[in-house]
């Protein structure tokens, strides 16, 4: 596992903005296995302990998906806000927010995780009740094919309804087609959408929610 990126950390030069690709109609290729390997996994709550390597995968993540459609400044400013060691500690401490991770092998690596947070809404779905989203959903790109997002998607999903939640909701870029087809094989539905912005980088999200 890549260890967590110091605040004056260089980003590597795969995830270098490029114009002519920033579309999401652009191409999106992604290495992969012809046989995924199923790896055997536990999840848990996450605890303080935790946070440099959530934080660490998390930008590691975030940098492979969406590295290519967004300027370095702006990438790097993004992951020093979200994805430093600080910022993971808040959402672990934070009443709101509830993070599980996905751990394997002989330390306990931590391999994925989820988010749930609560108060959160979109113009779109604000006149839903009882909504809560799920924010983040990261797997580690090598154990992928494992069941690992589906297995921590159904834990926040029952964490949620036993919190008498009715509907999840989550934001996905326009661009991610992969995710996409997942979270609507997960029996999401796109309801609207919004932009996000990452300091010059205004993006396209869909907004998909789920009856609990």
């Amino acid at each position: 596992m890549l260890v967590a990126q110091p605040a004056g950390a260089v980003l590597p030069s795969e995830y270098s903005f490029n114009a002519h690709i920033s579309s999401p109609t652009a191409v999106q290729v992604r290495p992969r296995s012809d046989r995924p390997i199923k790896h055997t996994f536990t999840t848990r709550p996450a605890t303080i302990n935790d946070a440099p390597a959530i934080a660490s995968l998390g930008s590691r993540v975030f940098s492979t998906t969406f590295g290519f459609s967004i300027p370095p400044c702006d990438l790097k400013a993004y992951l020093d806000e979200a994805y430093s060691t600080d910022a993971v500690e808040n959402d672990v401490r934070s009443a709101s927010t509830q993070l599980i991770v996905a751990c394997a092998g002989p330390d306990d690596r931590v391999i994925g995780f989820a988010q749930l947070t609560e108060f959160t809404s979109e113009p779109c779905i604000e006149d839903l009740e009882c909504i809560i989203e799920l924010q983040r959903l990261y797997v580690d790109p090598d154990f992928h094919g494992s069941g690992i997002g589906k297995t921590l998607t159904k834990e926040v999903e029952a964490i949620a309804r036993g919190q008498g939640y009715r509907i999840m909701w989550l934001g996905v870029w326009e661009g991610n087609f992969k995710a996409q087809r997942v979270y609507e094989a997960m029996g999401f539905t796109r309801v609207g959408e919004h932009e996000f912005k990452m300091g010059r980088c205004i993006q396209t999200d869909w907004i998909m929610i789920k009856d609990l």
